[in-house]
């Protein structure tokens, strides 16, 4: 079996979300789906025609066996560990109002939680051209964050690039227990995803541009500094590049920073340059926020080509 070109690995949970704007103490309709920061990257990477593998635990459950298909379902390698001590993890999704959502978690103890640096096949990192973690997946248990660091030898060992989007979640731990973890994982990687708060969380009192700085000393080549609907920023030892946003209509903006992840990976193992890379990550980012769901609009290489040809007929014929 041919490598793949990315590999990643973390806790995908199962999905409940609201179908209609308003709180869950009201709200008469739910839907089912599947949601997690790595998994979502991995498939955003192949719609985009990139080889990738997803790893991690799932419970003996029908909502793991649903993880698991979905995942796989869009031709990503899954690599799912069943784990018959725990139950696939829970997130619930509201929209109390058309311009918030919440997202509330039910996964202390989950199999995701129990990943394992014995968990990680061999050879599956050694033989990727990227490994792609999130800092969601070291706050969920010391084991789990002992596998990432295991992940990281590996890559290195086969001179695989690391990529790492800090993507703090206030839920698993304040800045204070988070931020030497997370900053640890920071100096470890090659390419750092993150908002302005989240190099604070790694850097008190940091801008982003002086967290840049730091990673480098760490000998982090690049830090990419996520702005939403105005764009991204790109630090590197020999400049500094910035790229515009779309304007859209957004109806749900959970899973966007992923996708735009899966866009700047998925350009710069096209080879393209830094400006094309942040045109691309910022369409899929953009469009990832027109359909609810956390990974459900993440395009393919023809949806973004229409998106940023301009096409505007709603009607497709």
């Amino acid at each position: 079996m041919t490598s793949p070109s990315v590999v990643t690995l973390g806790e995908t949970m199962a999905l409940v979300r609201t179908t209609e704007i308003g709180s869950l103490r009201h709200t008469n309709s739910l839907a089912l789906g599947i949601g997690g920061a790595e998994s979502n990257v991995a498939i955003g990477l192949a719609r985009l025609g990139v080889s990738t593998s997803w790893l991690g635990r799932v419970g003996a459950d029908s909502l793991g066996e649903r993880v698991a298909r979905e995942i796989r379902g869009d031709g990503v390698d899954v690599r799912a560990i069943i784990d018959p001590d725990a139950a696939t993890g829970l997130m619930v999704k509201e929209r109390p109002s058309a311009a918030s959502t919440a997202v509330h978690y039910y996964r202390a103890g989950s199999a995701g939680s129990r990943l394992h640096p014995d968990d990680l096949p061999d050879g599956w990192v050694e033989g990727a051209a990227l490994l792609h973690i999130t800092g969601i997946t070291p706050l969920l248990s010391d084991a789990a964050r002992a596998a990432l660091h295991a992940a990281i030898d590996r890559a290195r060992a086969g001179g695989a690039i690391v990529s790492f989007d800090i993507n703090y979640r206030s839920a698993l731990a304040s800045p204070a227990v988070a931020g030497p973890v997370l900053r640890e994982l920071a100096e470890r990687s090659d390419i750092v995803f993150g908002g302005e708060e989240e190099f604070a969380i790694l850097y008190p009192g940091s801008s982003a541009a002086d967290a840049a700085a730091a990673l480098r000393d760490a000998n982090c080549a690049t830090t990419v500094l996520k702005l939403g609907p105005d764009g991204a920023s790109v630090f590197t030892a020999d400049a500094e590049v910035a790229g515009s946003g779309f304007t859209i209509i957004p109806v749900d903006t959970v899973g966007a920073g992923d996708a735009f992840v899966a866009g700047y990976l998925s350009g710069l193992l096209d080879g393209l340059d830094l400006d094309a890379i942040l045109r691309r990550a910022n369409a899929c980012g953009a469009m990832a926020c027109l359909v609810p769901g956390d990974w459900e609009a993440a395009p393919t290489l023809r949806d973004l080509e229409r998106f940023l040809d301009g096409d505007s007929d709603p009607v497709r014929r």
